[in-house]
């Protein structure tokens, strides 16, 4: 597993290519941040059903809204759900930086999105090697696309993520740590193209820092 520096230095809105003394001193918050925190995860496979109101996990008698899940998931029969967090000692890491350097903390700040999904991806790669034979779309999350913030109470539910994470959801819908992820994946018996990845379907779409400056999050 290994912290992407690009998408760290994207996370962080450092201009690209970044200067040089830049590149450096983040690259030394994300070798102290990867020695420190370890990405943790927890994902569970359940199957699907396709009804005429969308997707829906059985288990969980759980409909997933949208056009989002509907066109990730249509030659699937099963749904792996996946949650992957940097916990509390992250958090509690960036607010002590913050309170003596806050140009140091957006860089970790950055690291810290880059590592999360560097453990989504491990998790992921876990989740393929154990099903052989089976092929992943690409992950999703609620606030992607159409896809509601309202499913992370029910996701976190199904994966039992307070306890084994220590990851909660806030009145809001909002995960806490911060620096945590839910996603979906389905799982299918042929090789999936990715289908709706892009700025054009994700809930910032308005909002994105990144967008504002010309740039993406590297997903498109």
């Amino acid at each position: 597993m290994e912290l992407n520096l690009e998408e760290a230095l994207r996370y962080a809105g450092v201009p690209s290519p970044p200067p040089a003394e830049l590149r450096r001193e983040t690259a030394e918050v994300a070798a102290g941040l990867t020695a420190a925190v370890t990405p943790r995860w927890r994902w569970r496979l359940l199957s699907l059903e396709h009804t005429a109101e969308g997707p829906y996990l059985p288990e969980l008698d759980l409909l997933l809204p949208g056009r989002t899940a509907a066109l990730m998931l249509k030659e699937c029969a099963q749904a792996a759900l996946l949650a992957c967090t940097l916990g509390a000692v992250f958090d509690a890491r960036l607010r002590a930086l913050q309170a003596r350097d806050m140009a140091r903390a957006v860089l970790l700040d950055g690291c810290g999105s880059a590592w999360v999904e560097a453990g989504c991806d491990a998790a992921e790669e876990e989740i393929s090697g154990r099903l052989p034979g089976r092929f992943l779309t690409d992950r999703f999350s609620p606030g992607y696309g159409d896809l509601p913030l309202s499913l992370q109470p029910a996701l976190c539910g199904a994966l039992d993520a307070q306890r084994t994470l220590g990851l909660c959801v806030t009145d809001s819908c909002l995960l806490t740590p911060g620096k945590s992820v839910t996603a979906l994946l389905g799982v299918a018996d042929r090789p999936q193209m990715a289908r709706v990845r892009g700025c054009r379907y994700c809930s910032m779409n308005q909002t994105c820092q990144l967008r504002k400056g010309g740039k993406s999050c590297g997903l498109s």
